[in-house]
């Protein structure tokens, strides 16, 4: 029997993470062992093959000292394209340790044609051009960093997680649902409709588990605020599963 003679660590808490998993312990299993790193967030962590670790890493010495001390071949940063930070540490940990780094990245989303929409540079940003033209909006940024539109008193937001959570949202007039992706472009059409949703605020992250609610906000013409994405990290990149392989089957 071949044994496994590297050892890729997959920063994770993306789809595409998770498939990149899957798919390397089926095509490639017999020449890499995989590690998946979740930051530890959600509720309930995926059944991954290989190992599983969650929770941080403590800085970029702690990870450097992770991928010392676990004989680590190898790194893929497939985390959300808004998590900077863990990619600069990525980067950074895995250049001192001499260890290759690519980032899988996923395209950003192309919007339709008929869209109405503006890029903003931050939360805060976005929650200041609101006012403008929003009154009932459908807020999916995530858990953090809802304080920016605690002061928008006028404006009803409809607030979607992942996960309940631990406080309620900081905002005076909201509802909130929770729900995992992917979801259905009906069921968007739904809850605009349902809830008279006349703006949409989003991080600009692509991906198809999450697109339905940008062609819903398109079609029934609600306003489309998108956070503005960080720049990536230099060094390799990747946009798909496939190009992360290729990348791992040159390295072996």
């Amino acid at each position: 029997m071949i044994q496994a003679t590297k050892h890729l660590l997959i920063l994770g808490g993306t789809a595409e993470a998770s498939e990149l998993a899957r798919r390397v312990a089926v095509t490639i299993g017999n020449r890499v062992r995989v590690t998946t790193s979740l930051a530890g967030r959600r509720a309930q962590a995926p059944a991954l093959p290989g190992g599983v670790r969650i929770g941080g890493f403590g800085g970029v010495g702690g990870l450097v000292d992770y991928l010392n001390q676990n004989a680590v071949d190898l790194v893929i940063d497939a985390t959300h394209p808004f998590s900077a930070v863990i990619s600069d540490h990525a980067n950074a940990a895995a250049e001192a340790a001499g260890v290759p780094r690519l980032q899988l990245l996923r395209p950003p989303w192309q919007l339709p044609p008929a869209a109405e929409w503006i890029e903003a540079d931050d939360l805060t940003d976005a929650a200041r051009n609101l006012p403008r033209f929003a009154r009932r909006v459908f807020l999916t940024t995530g858990a953090r960093g809802l304080e920016a539109f605690s002061g928008l008193d006028d404006i009803w937001f409809l607030v979607r997680l992942i996960d309940p959570p631990a406080e309620p949202p900081p905002l005076a007039r909201h509802q909130l649902i929770t729900g995992n992706p992917p979801y259905g472009l009906e069921d968007e059409r739904a809850i605009f409709a349902d809830h008279n949703i006349d703006t949409l605020v989003s991080k600009h992250s692509g991906g198809d588990g999450t697109a339905a609610k940008i062609l819903a906000a398109a079609e029934l013409g609600v306003k489309i605020v998108l956070i503005r994405r960080p720049p990536p990290e230099p060094g390799p990149a990747a946009e798909t599963v496939d190009d992360a392989l290729a990348w791992l089957e040159e390295k072996l």
